[in-house]
């Protein structure tokens, strides 16, 4: 299931209320709809899968050659413990070995492995499909998306005083409110897939 990538606690606290607010289902819905978008505009979600799960991948269009083998480009895998690779089709699969993961490090970086390189070979035109089973996901949500969940549940729960997407004070006057929030974007802008945003 779907995770926050902040704490309610925390979104209270940026916008000073008490601690056990009356409206509290309404900023979790603010905080549910700010990690959502996050994740619709990045293309990715950086919320870790608390099980290994299957998936399935076609190679054409998946796969890119590089020096020093093939790489399989995967969904983001943020644990690889119980990581299992499997060729085939159908209800026919089996286990393949001879792969590393890439990038470098990216685990210990806390970056999602992105990639599965056969070294000094491809994946091969005969094989339809690869199947993968792994935690997908982030190893740990980025304290950029953190907080720029953060700014957009405190944009979205502002929103209630702006119905028009218009709002005003007396210093400034009548402002309409831009589409998207520039600190929100030059946070998450860096994690955005080729594509998306």
């Amino acid at each position: 299931m779907a995770e926050d990538y902040a704490t309610i606690e925390t979104l209270r606290l940026m916008l000073k209320l008490e601690e056990t607010d009356p409206r509290d289902e309404l900023l979790q819905r603010a905080l549910t709809s700010a990690s959502r978008s996050i994740d619709k505009t990045c293309g990715r979600r950086f919320w870790l899968d608390p099980q290994p799960v299957t998936r399935t991948y076609r190679l054409a269009g998946r796969t890119v050659s590089e020096q020093d083998g093939e790489v399989l480009l995967v969904d983001d895998i943020g644990d690889t413990t119980g990581l299992v690779v499997e060729t085939g089709s159908g209800t026919s699969w089996s286990p393949l070995g001879g792969y590393e993961t890439t990038p470098d490090n990216a685990l210990l970086d806390e970056r999602p492995v992105t990639g599965l390189l056969r070294v000094n070979g491809s994946w091969g035109v005969g094989r339809s499909r690869v199947r993968v089973t792994a935690r997908f996901g982030w190893p740990a949500v980025p304290h950029d998306i953190e907080q720029a969940a953060l700014i957009q549940a405190n944009r979205l729960w502002r929103r209630k005083d702006s119905p028009e997407g218009v709002t005003g004070s007396a210093e400034w006057g009548v402002v309409r409110l831009s589409r998207r929030d520039p600190d929100v974007w030059n946070l998450i802008e860096q994690y955005v897939l080729d594509g998306f945003g």
